[in-house]
């Protein structure tokens, strides 16, 4: 009984392999077995048995795990063979195998092998066994074995020792995350900078300020971009602080937190290895059974990208306001023009690179709710949707880092002001009354208001009309650089 809806090519014995794993015609293959009995594997897969059920059974987005997951999982693989190793559980010769694997994954061998759909079984047992397997019988090729034998190498009792999918696969979302911060801070770091550095060039530039997309008091254009440079920066900070929490790893605690089948030294000596593999500072968890149970730091850390995203997602639909135009629009900045923007209209350009990042902060409201919800589905001892989980918090982290980057050398830091425009904004901005209440009260200042809208002229002129303040007293109160700082206009001394 076939899935008509699955796109495959089934001649049976003649088909190839249409998933992008990179092995040959199915028909060459090599019989494993299970306690589910005999299956056909590739016979050039580095995986086996488990893995290659996983493949036939969810077939669901074509997806690959992202790299930050099988870095993990081999980091902790890799960890735990050298501290078995340090106990005297595991045969030196056998330790070592298993770290030259491992070794060569982490330098960017053999990552065709990792083939499980992010969409799979709970827990994530199978992306589990897909490292194990891929260790084993890359160990056991070093030691001179055959893929698929499992000798002296075994997937199960010597690459998993000590080991649970269920306390491997939170520490690895935990190691995941730890390891893409960097590059997300640098990103962040730089868009920060950009604002900032724009904020410093435009901060002789008084524009018309806009509350409810009405005119407002003025601002500057410099004090516009600083802001939302510390608004990036204090995003990053909040990140840091979040991410820290993830620092507490568990590993170690087996299947249900108790650390069964795992020597009483293995989670602090794990500890020492992951420090000196990844060179990422974790500590030991104090409650194992608590970090096995809850998804909680990995939500409140989406939580925190989440944020960023809303506060970035804000930032770029200001800038594709004010660059609105280039004749009919605010058109007070102009963008770094990447790409023609029409099909069918000439020269028009578009603001691209905005655009572009307002659709991953999309993409990261998303995930967070993905996340958010599957951490709730936890029961009792586990959270079995740890895979979703995992997906979508990396991927997050991946489009956030490089659409910061993209938006700060693409687009930030070639932002050039309209002088010129900005100035004629102002000018007709009927808010320029505020400047007025102090002097002539509230009332009054609106009734100005509204008079140099209907008149169509600006409010210095409905002023100079009225006679309703004249010469230096005039000019110190309707100063508009002085407008943009703390003070009463006309009293400043």
């Amino acid at each position: 009984m076939g899935d008509s809806w699955l796109q495959t090519d089934d001649t049976r014995s003649e088909r190839h392999d249409t998933t992008g794993t990179g092995v040959g015609p199915l028909s060459q293959t090599r019989i494993e077995r299970d306690p589910l009995g005999d299956l056909p594997v590739p016979a050039d897969a580095l995986w086996g048995i488990q893995t290659e059920r996983a493949r036939q059974n969810f077939p669901i987005s074509n997806l690959r795990p992202l790299p930050a997951f099988v870095d993990a999982c081999i980091w902790i693989k890799k960890a735990a063979a050298l501290t078995h190793r340090e106990t005297g559980r595991l045969d030196p010769k056998l330790a070592d195998a298993i770290s030259r694997a491992a070794d060569e994954v982490l330098a960017g061998g053999h990552r065709e092998q990792f083939v499980v759909d992010p969409y799979q079984a709970g827990a994530g047992t199978s992306h589990n066994m897909n490292c194990n397997e891929v260790l084993a019988n890359r160990a056991n090729e070093l030691l001179g074995g055959k893929r698929g034998e499992y000798k002296p190498v075994h997937p199960n009792d010597h690459v998993n020792m000590a080991q649970s999918t269920n306390d491997v696969i939170p520490t690895a979302i935990r190691l995941g995350a730890l390891a893409l911060l960097p590059a997300l801070t640098e990103a962040l770091g730089r868009l920060g900078r950009a604002f900032i550095g724009k904020g410093k060039e435009f901060d002789d530039i008084v524009k018309a300020g806009r509350t409810h997309l009405q005119d407002a008091t003025p601002v500057r254009l410099g004090q516009e971009f600083t802001a939302y440079g510390h608004t990036v920066e204090r995003n990053s900070d909040r990140i840091a602080r979040v991410a820290d929490d993830l620092r507490d790893l568990g590993i170690g605690g087996t299947a249900v937190g108790t650390g069964l089948n795992a020597e009483p030294a293995y989670p602090a000596v794990m500890i020492k290895q992951l420090r000196s593999i990844t060179k990422i500072d974790v500590r030991e968890g104090r409650d194992r059974f608590q970090l096995m149970q809850s998804m909680g730091d990995a939500t409140a850390f989406s939580g925190a990208l989440r944020t960023y995203a809303v506060d970035l997602g804000k930032i770029v639909s200001d800038l594709r306001l004010m660059v609105s135009g280039p004749r009919t629009g605010l058109a007070e900045i102009a963008l770094p023009a990447v790409q023609p923007g029409s099909s069918i209209m000439p020269g028009k350009v578009n603001p691209s690179i905005p655009e572009m990042v307002n659709q991953v902060c999309f993409q990261v409201l998303g995930n967070d709710v993905t996340i958010t919800t599957a951490a709730e589905a936890g029961q009792l001892e586990l959270n079995v949707m740890m895979p979703v989980i995992a997906h979508n918090l990396f991927f997050t982290m991946m489009i956030l880092t490089n659409a910061s980057h993209v938006l700060a050398e693409r687009c930030v830091e070639g932002i050039e002001a309209d002088e010129a425009q900005t100035a004629h904004w102002l000018a007709l901005s009927p808010a320029l009354v505020t400047a007025l209440a102090p002097k002539i009260g509230y009332a009054e200042a609106a009734k100005l208001a509204k008079e140099a809208v209907e008149k169509k002229v600006t409010v210095r002129e409905l002023v100079e009309q009225k006679g309703l303040l004249k010469g230096k007293e005039l000019d110190a109160v309707l100063s508009l650089r002085e407008m943009t700082e703390i003070g009463v206009p006309g009293q400043r001394k």
